[in-house]
């Protein structure tokens, strides 16, 4: 439960049946809330079963575009939301074609932009994972050895470095002495 005040744009709150979400607008008699799992619903001024989270204070007017990179920035801290990585301009529109050592079999095509994003994928969950194991109730040893092995899969995907238009988004695994 929660004192009836006015919250702001940017504000978190936890919803009963909606989980978490962050105010992202004000209206006259609503908010229009995004919740991470539900999306945008309206959400009356006057609601009080909610936790407030995190209170913003109104302002006066607050842009859009505020209001946007504020949103983003809740979400990318408090969800499984990946990040937009480019793809490296020379792949861009290209295929990777797999050809089967058995004769008579088809080969197969994939959009190499549909290969990447799979990839992204996989390293956006490794992230994901190594955030839930160092957030865990594992001992240290515990979470030391599964940081190690989530290391050790990074470096398996460095091979897929080639494919990143940005080096600082690439792949790390462990460094060799």
């Amino acid at each position: 439960m929660s004192e009836n005040k006015i919250l702001g744009i940017g504000s978190r709150v936890r919803h009963p049946a909606f989980q978490e979400g962050v105010i992202i607008a004000v209206e006259l008699a609503a908010y229009q809330v995004c919740f991470i799992q539900f999306g945008i619903k309206t959400v009356g001024k006057d609601y009080t079963q909610w936790e407030i989270i995190d209170a913003i204070e109104t302002t006066e007017s607050v842009s859009f575009s505020e209001a946007e990179k504020a949103l983003a920035k809740i979400l990318r801290a408090w969800s499984d939301i990946s990040e937009v990585v480019p793809i490296g301009d020379k792949w861009k529109g290209g295929v990777l074609i797999l050809k089967p050592g058995e004769a008579g079999l088809k080969e197969k095509e994939i959009p190499v932009e549909t290969f990447f994003h799979k990839i992204i994928m996989v390293r956006d969950r490794l992230r994901v994972m190594e955030q839930r194991v160092n957030a865990s109730k594992l001992d240290e040893e515990e979470k030391i050895n599964l940081q190690q092995y989530i290391t050790r899969i990074y470096g398996s995907l460095t091979t897929f470095n080639i494919l990143f238009k940005n080096k600082e988004q690439q792949f790390i695994g462990e460094k060799s002495e």
